[in-house]
């Protein structure tokens, strides 16, 4: 099984305090670690939806979320579609 990677632990492999690893990420990216996770598993979806036929609940899953419905919920709010409205509309 794989361990959930926490800003704790990003903060203890950089030798940082947490609030600096923070701070210095977000300068660094104009995101926190979370939402940095969150655009790559969004990507990585978007990816997937195009390039194959597998079922959202499957891509979400692939991408690290054990809930379907909580992913979809933040598909939409960075996409601004559902992933069924994105595949139809992106793929050729």
């Amino acid at each position: 099984m794989i361990k959930k990677v926490t800003v704790d632990d990003l903060a203890e492999l950089a030798n940082l305090e947490k609030r600096t690893l923070l701070r210095r990420f977000k300068k660094a990216t104009g995101l926190t670690p979370i939402e940095y996770c969150q655009n790559l598993r969004i990507h990585k979806a978007q990816d997937l939806l195009l390039t194959t036929n597998l079922s959202f609940d499957s891509i979400s899953w692939q991408v690290g979320y054990k809930d379907s419905s909580s992913f979809n919920k933040i598909f939409v709010k960075t996409i601004g579609l559902t992933s069924t409205e994105y595949r139809k509309r992106f793929k050729s």
